[in-house]
């Protein structure tokens, strides 16, 4: 599959996610059993790990069509661009989709700063880089968006395999929105 035919996949599936039209997926015993010798997911996302964003609803997917990377804030720390990594150089995934969503609770916190302890200060300090490159960085949605922006960007900058990957037109990393409000998921 081309990175251009992923993307469409990914938009089509959303549609039918927003229209209320969704397909009907498999998951019986005959699909399991097709996957056991292995997966070769058309798109990777790197999404939040918010419970109200489903990656393989959203896009209307069935088992082994995503590989999904669940990080609160979708950044690309060590771990996840190791798991994308992996999809790249040994699924051949030829599509990267970093997700931001409405009302991102890591984005949220990471704007209105403060102390959240070791772990999730360290986790915010990824987003940092969005809040100073927003124009107006008290916006938690204008934050969402450069998030996405610059963490796809970051992937790019940071893995040597996937930087390959892109540049030799194997693979395509794009940034996407999702409005929980709407449903619909906008790339950019």
């Amino acid at each position: 599959m081309t990175t251009s035919d992923a993307l469409l996949k990914l938009k089509e599936g959303n549609h039918r996610f927003v229209a209320d039209t969704m397909a009907n997926i498999s998951v019986d015993q005959q699909t399991k059993n097709e996957l056991l010798p292995g997966q070769s997911p058309f798109a990777i996302i790197l999404s939040c790990a918010d419970s109200r964003v489903v990656p393989e609803l959203l896009f209307n997917t069935g088992m082994g069509e995503l590989f999904v990377v669940r990080v609160a804030g979708n950044i690309a720390n060590t771990s996840s661009l190791a798991s994308m990594e992996y999809a790249v150089a040994h699924l051949k995934t030829p599509l990267i989709v970093v997700l931001g969503h409405q009302c991102c609770g890591a984005v949220t916190a990471a704007v209105k700063g403060g102390d959240h302890g070791n772990n999730l200060n360290h986790l915010l300090d990824h987003i940092s880089p969005a809040i100073k490159a927003s124009s107006d960085p008290g916006s938690v949605d204008e934050v969402i968006l450069k998030n996405a922006e610059i963490t796809a960007q970051t992937v790019y900058n940071n893995s040597d395999i996937i930087k390959k990957a892109v540049d030799e037109g194997q693979t395509q990393i794009v940034a996407a929105y999702y409005s929980l409000e709407t449903g619909k998921v906008e790339f950019f």
